[in-house]
């Protein structure tokens, strides 16, 4: 039987505020367990929540983004269930009247990326995170920290348009790209900070109606997600072609053994008993507020790689791989600013040579060892001869292990490029003179020797001589008396 595979994502981004979503308690990442608490983040009695401003700018910030409409009276419920690391015994959301509702998001499908599908969004809601309990393997005891209690966050829910694990982690990757452009959330995977529930069913092609769906807890990597999803559907279509039925649960995925396990009965919306907080009034906004954030919007991914292809002539390859993350598009940015009109060769490095130094040693564009003021001064280098791409090279992991600039670098290695059109003739003489019958059957006809002077000399100047030179050069003297 021929199998369609429909998957939803719930996506929860972290707001990047200073303080929680109902307390004064900090957010700062990394601080001793249970150290940034308060009595309103844990539920103590007599103790009121008190809604933090800059989340609720926030979220209506996405929901301008994603053209959503803003609910200009949105309510917050407590959504009741127990585990051990939610001390109040239920969680402050939003359920009727969500902040953000509808919205849609374009991702590229299609073997070449070049079709393009829209994501619906069901919604978008505030809500506060709970704490993480803390498996401790080697004394087989869970501690629990209640750091992130109270953390602010926007959950996005989309309709279930995918139909891949492709498609999933398209879209996810553009809801990743969007919360740090708008500078809501920094999209630390690793951190917790932006991680996603995938609901995963299947049913027969051609069928409407859907299957049963089991949900995917926690996924934090896009590469986990795109496995778990694929190892999920599998999973599903032995079940079902077993003569067995789908049981509708929330699973887990062990990346180690890739496969996912039962971790409890996948819960509906009436067995959290939501109710709306008695503590937490209405959020009312105002028209004004809503045309203020507007103007206050940045240029977004989809815009900015337009941009990019339209205005600075990149190909949408170059455009998408710059715009997907913010980090390297403003480190591209701020590189073009510098150097001037060098936009292939800044997307080049950028998306080359950085990147690649960056992945090794795990740091973002804002990290880097080499700012784009510093690596401005390589590609000039580049652009007027002075060394050579390959050259160039070497000089920036020089740069990069904290040797200098790039004058420095090339200065203290000597590896300025040979560009004097005689010194190069004098070598080529030299190496025709050297191999008179290699030079020979070239000119009888043997084209393919001409990369043998090429090589040879490039060995004669030690590497440094101006390639473009040399192959115009050496195809006037080899031709001469031919």
């Amino acid at each position: 039987m021929s199998w369609e595979i429909v998957i939803g994502l719930e996506v929860h981004a972290q707001l990047a505020t200073r303080s929680k979503i109902f307390s004064g308690s900090s957010t700062t990442y990394g601080a001793e367990p249970n150290t940034q608490a308060s009595l309103v983040d844990l539920g103590f009695p007599g103790v009121l929540p008190v809604l933090n401003e800059e989340a609720v700018r926030m979220a209506v910030l996405f929901g301008l983004a994603v053209n959503a409409t803003i609910d200009q009276r949105s309510i917050f419920a407590r959504k009741n269930y127990f585990y051990p690391d939610l001390p109040k015994g239920y969680q402050i959301s939003q359920f009727e009247s969500p902040i953000v509702a509808g919205g849609e998001i374009t991702i590229d499908v299609g073997e070449d990326q070049k079709q393009t599908k829209t994501i619906h969004l069901t919604r978008a809601h505030l809500e506060e995170d709970a704490g993480k309990s803390m498996h401790e393997e080697f004394d087989k005891h869970t501690g629990i920290d209640l750091n992130r209690a109270g953390i602010p966050l926007l959950e996005i829910v989309s309709e279930p348009d995918m139909r891949s694990a492709r498609e999933a982690v398209a879209y996810l990757k553009k809801i990743h790209a969007l919360v740090q452009y708008l500078g809501i959330c920094d999209g630390n995977m690793q951190e917790g900070s932006f991680r996603c529930d995938a609901n995963v069913s299947i049913r027969p092609s051609g069928q409407k109606e859907l299957g049963t769906r089991t949900e995917l807890k926690n996924l934090n990597s896009f590469r986990f997600i795109e496995r778990a999803i694929n190892v999920e559907v599998e999973r599903h279509i032995d079940v079902i072609e077993s003569g067995n039925a789908i049981i509708q649960q929330t699973r887990l995925y062990d990346p180690d053994k890739n496969q996912t396990r039962a971790m409890r009965s996948k819960e509906e919306a009436n067995d959290y008993r939501y109710f709306p907080d008695p503590d937490l009034l209405p959020v009312v906004i105002e028209d004004a507020l809503i045309e203020q954030l507007r103007q206050q919007l940045p240029e977004l991914p989809d815009a900015r790689r337009t941009r990019y292809e339209n205005e600075l002539g990149l190909s949408s390859y170059d455009a998408e791989v710059l715009t997907n993350s913010k980090s390297h598009s403003d480190y591209f940015e701020a590189l073009c600013a510098t150097i001037g009109d060098q936009t292939k060769l800044c997307a080049n490095w950028v998306i080359g040579e950085l990147s690649a130094a960056l992945n090794k040693d795990g740091l973002d564009p804002q990290q880097s060892n080499v700012s784009p003021d510093a690596l401005a001064g390589l590609l000039a280098r580049i652009v007027d001869n002075t060394v050579s791409g390959s050259m160039a090279k070497d000089v920036f992991v020089a740069m990069w292990q904290g040797e200098g600039s790039a004058d420095d670098v090339i200065d203290a290695k000597g590896l300025r490029q040979i560009s004097d059109p005689e010194a190069i003739a004098t070598l080529i003489k030299q190496v025709m003179g050297n191999h008179p019958d290699q030079l020979g059957q070239y000119r009888d006809g043997k084209d393919k020797l001409f990369g043998f002077f090429v090589g040879k000399v490039m060995q004669a100047a030690g590497g440094k001589a101006n390639p473009a030179q040399v192959n115009q050069l050496l195809k006037t003297l080899l031709n001469e008396n031919s």
